[in-house]
C-alpha cells in the first residue's frame, strides 16, 4: 500500500481481510498479541496472531498467496530477521512434512548462530521453529490447542506449556 502509513494493528487486520479469497477461507483467528522482536534488539515489538484456514491451494500456492499479501504492505526481504511491515508464515499445511523428514530435522537442529546467516531455499513444513517461539505458540494454542505437531507429536497446548519463561516473556494480548 505504497505511500500510506498504517499502524501494525491496522496492517494485521487488513492482512486478515486480504487472506480470504475464493480459495482461502478463515475458519478461526486468535486475538492480537504484542510481542518482543526476535532476536531481541533486532527491531520494534510486533503484533502477532494465528489464523486457521481452509484452502484449495497446495502449500506452495498458499505461501505464494501469503507473500503477495506481504508485498501489498511493502514487505521487503532485506535480510534475515530484518524489521518488516508484515510477516506471514505458513506453519503447517494438513500435517505435511516437507520437503522431507531428514531436511526438516537438519533445519530444526540448526544452531542459533547459523540460523542468523542461513535460510532455507524451499518451503519447510511444519515450520521448524514453532516449538520454541512463544509468539507463535500462544496464539496458536488459543485457536487450535489440539493441533498436533506432525513431527514432534505434541499438541499446541503441550508445546505452549513447555515454553520457558524467557520464551513467554513480552507477550501480551491487546
Amino acid at each position: 500500500m505504497k505511500g500510506q502509513t498504517f499502524s501494525s494493528v491496522e496492517i494485521v487486520n487488513a492482512a486478515f481481510w486480504a487472506l480470504e479469497t475464493d480459495a482461502v477461507r478463515i475458519l478461526d483467528r486468535s486475538r492480537l498479541y504484542r510481542t518482543a522482536c526476535v532476536p531481541a534488539g533486532a527491531g520494534p515489538d510486533y503484533i502477532n496472531a494465528a489464523v486457521r484456514v481452509e484452502t484449495r491451494l497446495d502449500a506452495a500456492g498458499l505461501l505464494d498467496h501469503l507473500h503477495a499479501i506481504e508485498r501489498r504492505f511493502d514487505r521487503e526481504r532485506a535480510g534475515r530477521w530484518a524489521a518488516r511491515t508484515l510477516d506471514l508464515d505458513l506453519l503447517d499445511h494438513g500435517g505435511a512434512v516437507a520437503p522431507d523428514l531428514e531436511t526438516w530435522w537438519q533445519w530444526h537442529d540448526l544452531p542459533f548462530d547459523e540460523q542468523k546467516t542461513r535460510f532455507p531455499d524451499r518451503l519447510l513444513l511444519p515450520h521448524p521453529r514453532i516449538q520454541e517461539r512463544g509468539f507463535v505458540l500462544v496464539p496458536l494454542a488459543e485457536i487450535a490447542p489440539d493441533w498436533r505437531h506432525p513431527v514432534l507429536g505434541q499438541s499446541a497446548a503441550q508445546l505452549c506449556a513447555g515454553l520457558t519463561e524467557d520464551q513467554r516473556s513480552g507477550i501480551s494480548a491487546i
